[in-house]
């Protein structure tokens, strides 16, 4: 059996000398291709660099919308130059999140629009990050279809039924992690269950929303497994199929790696 994390933090940063042991411990799982997420410009470029030097693994790069108030006046040149240079495979993280306020709304929604149209020129995927803002999330995106075709990622889906039949018509992916596997999460399963086998993907989000039984200890991508036979048994689907799909998927979506 074979699985994709198709969205976790690996730079050093977080993992440090411990990264070799992280990545041993995701292969020795199955877990053979990962996406890795940048969230500035140091952590987007050392994901690039990852991916340049380790097989299976592709990198994105963008800026998270809980760090645009704080970003250097240099960063998104350098996120432009990084996804202009062909060394990674996404645009983002980026999106909106109107649960914290560590950046005011109109200026998550401008750069979030940056990354939509970068997305666009380079016809990259986007990884977008959606806290309490999935309606305003849903709208940029219909506008930002409008001006052309756009690919993007809803990571870490925490939406109702009507929320992702409405993304799935505008061609999204939705990725599910650890949260799915919460008890108290029956709701979201229920969702889970809904959405086209070609349009889910499973990730960790690591080092964050580690699933259960691990629950409170740092995650990483081994630990997808949890996430994928949570959902497998939900949807009624035999975990090495489910694994297969959403593999392919990511694959797909990302570029075969």
């Amino acid at each position: 059996m074979e699985l994709y994390d198709s969205h976790c933090h690996l730079d050093p940063m977080r993992f440090g000398a411990e990264l070799p042991d992280v990545l041993a411990r995701a292969r020795a799982a199955g877990v053979k291709r990962l996406t890795v997420i940048g969230t500035r410009a140091l952590d987007s470029e050392a994901a690039a660099d990852l991916a340049s030097r380790e097989p299976g693994i592709v990198a994105a790069a963008g800026i998270h919308p809980n760090d645009v108030a704080e970003a250097e006046p240099d960063e998104w040149d350098r996120i432009v130059r990084l996804a202009e240079s062909g060394r990674v495979a996404a645009v983002g993280e980026t999106g909106l999140d109107w649960y914290r306020t560590t950046a005011p709304q109109e200026m998550q929604r401008e750069w979030f629009d940056r990354h939509l149209r970068l997305s666009q020129r380079l016809s990259l995927p986007v990884v977008i990050h959606t806290r309490e803002s999935i309606r305003d999330t849903l709208d940029m995106l219909r506008e930002a279809l409008g001006r052309g075709p756009l690919k993007p990622i809803l990571h870490s889906f925490t939406g109702t039924a009507a929320e992702a039949t409405e993304a799935i018509e505008m061609g999204c992916h939705l990725g599910f992690a650890g949260m799915v596997t919460f008890r108290s999460s029956a709701a979201l399963r229920e969702v889970a269950k809904a959405v086209p086998l070609d349009r889910i993907l499973v990730e960790t989000d690591s080092p964050f929303l580690s699933p259960e039984p691990l629950r409170g200890k740092r995650n990483e991508p081994a630990n997808v497994v949890h996430t994928a036979r949570c959902l497998a048994l939900a949807r009624g689907e035999p975990l090495e199929a489910f694994a297969a799909a959403t593999t392919a998927n990511a694959r797909r979506v990302f570029g075969a790696v």
